[in-house]
Parts: structure tokens; C-alpha cells; sequence
């Protein structure tokens, strides 16, 4: 006995194996050994030490805003070949990092104290973060 639609079987797998391959390359970035770029405006950034980063770039922080744990570790990250601060708005001694030149990476530490601390870079104050502890 032979099946009336022999073709049917083969273009069913086939329609099954494209999918099977769609759903793998679903799962994976590409082999090139990188997460996927996650928002910058808003995260919680660790590097699995429990160091929280921010990178600056193109005169941008990123993430903007980020949440850490009473007294993290920051890394800042200072992509752009102008010097940039770090530094909390009202009571600058919170937190300031001073003048991170071009190319420089300084830590600093998050205040003990929960709450919403504001940031700007003192020299181009259109640059502005936040920095949430909880």
C-alpha cells in the first residue's frame, strides 16, 4: 500500500525543522560570547562582584538610573575623551568622584543611607543620573 499524498510527511518536517532552527537561533547571540544590550535608562548593573557600573559616553550616563544596596561598590567607566564628574546634587559630600579623565575608570562607594540621590556631571550639567539605594 502506497500513502496518497507521499510529499505531505517530508513538507511537514520540513515546515517542523524551520521552526526547530528558528527557536535555536532564538536562544542564542550570536556566538560572539556578549549578553544582549539591556536598556541604559534604568538598571541594576553588577559585574557579579557586587559592583554596579556606570559607563559614560557620547555625554550620556548609562544606565541613568541605577539601584544598589546600601554602601555598593560603583565602577564608573569613562568612554568619552572629556573629563566628567560624578556628583550627587545638594550635599556633594554624599558622593563625588571628582574630575575622571578621558579614558579613566575610578569606584566609588554608594551612600549607606536608602533613598533617591540625583547626580549631575559638575562639568556638563545637562549630564544628569540617579542613584537609588534600597
Amino acid at each position: 500500500m502506497s500513502p496518497t499524498h507521499p510529499h505531505r510527511g517530508r513538507a511537514a518536517r520540513a515546515v517542523a525543522g524551520v521552526f526547530a532552527l528558528l527557536a535555536l537561533a532564538s536562544c542564542s547571540n550570536g556566538g560572539n560570547g556578549t549578553a544582549p544590550a539591556t536598556s541604559p535608562s534604568s538598571a541594576a548593573i553588577s559585574d557579579g562582584t557586587g559592583t554596579a557600573r556606570v559607563v559614560i559616553e557620547n555625554f550620556t550616563f548609562s544606565p541613568a538610573d541605577l539601584h544598589v544596596r546600601p554602601g555598593a561598590k560603583i565602577t564608573v567607566v569613562n568612554r568619552d575623551s572629556a573629563a566628567h564628574t560624578v556628583t550627587a546634587t545638594g550635599d556633594k559630600t554624599t558622593f563625588d568622584t571628582g574630575n575622571i579623565t578621558g579614558g579613566a575608570t575610578v569606584t566609588f562607594t554608594a551612600p549607606s543611607k536608602a533613598g533617591s540621590y540625583s547626580y549631575v556631571c559638575t562639568i556638563h550639567p545637562n549630564m544628569k543620573g540617579t542613584l537609588t539605594v534600597r
